[in-house]
């Protein structure tokens, strides 16, 4: 599954679709982390990431494709492109869990996920020179509309910082922007030959990359981007139960983190960027389904109409992009 070589776009896209059902469990975990353990976001991420680069460097070993070049290598290659990455990761996911905790999941997640395939849009466009299609202008203001309407109707949070909806929205359009970066950087890199084999000059330099070998890394660089700003707030848990907190923070290492990164890595080397942050709009289905249904959290009429128009405009924004 994580080889590397010719991979159908169809499973491609299952196993995007996949990664992004884990991700979507992920912001509920931490929000329950939050009032459980009293951890902040930089700590909870900090967990998070480090629990992910100990479960890829386990695995790695025995799921690396079948000629890729060592870590080493790797990193030799392209040192500044994996340390942007890494770094970009650690934004993004302590951005969400931040916004999680002022806003709630569900406002956190629909607008990170909503407005992140808008901006991977453009991104594309511009860097990559995927087509947008005409519909670009419509979508992108009406994805600017349903973030206004989120933040005038707000949301009920749980977490440490509830009742700051604003400070959510605007910390989860942080997110948005450098999720949108991290792929955009990934997909110019790992899908340039998604379905090639290797080539003379490959194997001479060592193979190619892999995977989840670039998963491995980002984790790694992402782990120690985290753990001054962890130091700081406090590492470890303050009340809880601890075996109840190591099995949550063990949850996010190995589901949301290392099985989802390496998923949706792979599925990146054989889909368009657009198209992955398309299928990846299944995580805000879930993360809200889990908040309205399990963590009591609500959506105010405001918000729910502006969560429906942020995800009816990328799905506008889909319907010119299936089969790429």
């Amino acid at each position: 599954m994580l080889r590397v070589g010719p991979l159908p776009s169809g499973r491609a896209v299952f196993l995007i679709a996949v990664a992004a059902t884990a991700w979507g469990t992920g912001g509920a975990v931490a929000a329950v982390l939050y009032s459980a353990s009293g951890l902040d976001s930089s700590a909870v991420s900090f967990w998070r990431f480090a629990g992910g680069a100990l479960a890829l460097g386990v695995a790695w070993p025995l799921l690396r494709g079948r000629g890729a070049s060592s870590l080493v290598e790797q990193v030799r290659r392209a040192p500044m492109r994996l340390v942007a990455t890494g770094a970009g990761m650690a934004l993004y996911q302590t951005a969400y869990f931040a916004a999680v905790g002022s806003a709630g999941v569900a406002i956190a997640t629909v607008v990170t996920l909503g407005s992140g395939p808008v901006l991977v849009a453009l991104g594309s466009r511009l860097w990559l020179g995927e087509r947008l299609g005409g519909r670009g202008v419509l979508v992108v203001a009406s994805a600017l509309a349903g973030l206004v309407l989120m933040v005038l109707g707000g949301g009920a949070a749980t977490g440490p910082a509830a009742g700051r909806p604003g400070a959510g929205v605007a910390l989860a359009v942080l997110s948005a922007v450098a999720y949108a970066a991290t792929t955009l950087l990934t997909r110019s890199v790992m899908g340039r030959a998604p379905a090639t084999p290797l080539t003379r000059g490959d194997r001479a330099q060592g193979g190619q990359d892999d995977p989840l070998g670039s998963a491995l890394v980002g984790f790694v660089v992402g782990t120690l981007c985290l753990l001054p700003f962890a130091l700081v707030s406090g590492l470890l848990p303050g009340r809880g139960d601890p075996a109840t907190v190591v099995a949550m923070l063990a949850y996010l290492g190995l589901v949301p983190s290392a099985l989802a990164y390496g998923l949706f890595f792979t599925g990146l080397r054989a889909v368009t960027a657009t198209t992955a942050s398309v299928v990846a709009l299944v995580e805000p289905l879930a993360a809200a389904a889990i908040a309205v249904g399990f963590l009591g959290e609500r959506l105010t009429v405001p918000g729910l109409l502006g969560a429906v128009v942020l995800l009816a405009a990328v799905l506008v924004l889909s319907a010119g992009r299936r089969g790429a």
